[in-house]
């Protein structure tokens, strides 16, 4: 009996982990690498968004305006504020904790193949491509 009741304590805590696992969410806000950017990352349909909430530098330095997405080649879009620029498009799930579609890259205004993933409770790793050369870094997660 002591073997029945162990073995099934073994079977129920691997059951609950996996499903712990399983339940991690990409959802919150999350600091860069750097440290000089905050995502907010939510549902969003079937996948998930991502818009910047917090800048370290929220100013212009040559301007002493709020930073501008002014490496975008659309001037109309040129002029939107960083705070609360959108960052994901088309992420859709991918996997267990795992959303692909694309991602805006503010520092040169263009938009890469992307995959976000959520590899433990504080962090998420994105990735994102251009033809073969991929790159990308890990997240932690902030305000908790």
């Amino acid at each position: 009996m002591t073997f029945r009741f162990a073995a099934l304590t073994v079977l129920l805590a691997a059951l609950l982990g996996a499903t712990a696992a399983h339940a991690q969410s990409a959802d919150g806000t999350w600091l860069t690498q750097a440290g000089d950017a905050r995502v907010k990352i939510s549902k969003c349909g079937g996948g998930i968004c991502g818009a910047i909430v917090w800048l370290k530098e929220p100013y212009d330095t040559a301007t002493g305006q709020p930073a501008t997405d002014s490496k975008n080649p659309n001037p109309a879009l040129a002029k939107r504020s960083m705070i609360g620029l959108p960052l994901f498009s088309g992420m859709q799930p991918a996997g267990p904790n795992k959303w692909s579609g694309q991602i805006y890259n503010a520092d040169d205004g263009s938009n890469y193949a992307s995959s976000v993933t959520v590899t433990g409770a504080e962090a998420l790793r994105v990735e994102g491509c251009v033809g073969t050369l991929c790159g990308g870094e890990t997240w932690t997660r902030a305000g908790r």
